[in-house]
């Protein structure tokens, strides 16, 4: 094999080709609603990390369990990226009619790019916190907050 580059070899570079089964896709038996996502700083040093906050509300009638994923996505960028890029997770338990403040660290090497070399470049980046993917087609709605910096 000579042509190492991902694209079309995994859904993370596949386009506008979504996956069958995308992470974290199933279903549940009680309902989430995501709120107040907070970047913090608005704008990020090249070098420095992100940290970011989200309230999860469980507006179910029956305990649950959600895995709040967060995606960054490259606005611009000097050499191909992904769609976007799972850069946190975590499985949540919140009672039934209960909420949650979540929080999360973005590290800087979390925005690098490979170019012959691991680059941090400046820019701006959309980061997305949900329980699927930005986009997916779900059986049951979820919905995914989006804030730039």
């Amino acid at each position: 094999m000579e042509n190492y580059t991902m694209e079309g070899r995994t859904y993370r570079y596949y386009g506008q080709e979504a996956p069958l089964y995308p992470f974290g896709y199933g279903l549940s038996y009680t309902t989430f609603r995501y709120r107040d996502l907070v970047l913090s700083p608005p704008v990020v040093p090249v070098c420095a990390n992100l940290s970011v906050s989200v309230v999860l509300e469980n507006t179910g009638p029956r305990d649950g369990e959600e895995v709040v994923q967060l995606y960054l996505r490259w606005e611009q960028s000097s050499v191909p990226v992904p769609r976007w890029q799972l850069v946190a997770f975590r499985r949540v338990a919140v009672l039934a009619g209960r909420e949650t403040k979540l929080s999360f660290q973005v590290v800087a090497e979390q925005r690098a790019v490979w170019a012959q070399d691991w680059l941090l470049e400046p820019g701006t980046f959309t980061l997305f916190a949900g329980g699927q993917q930005p986009g997916q087609r779900a059986r049951v709605p979820s919905e995914v907050l989006s804030a730039r910096f």
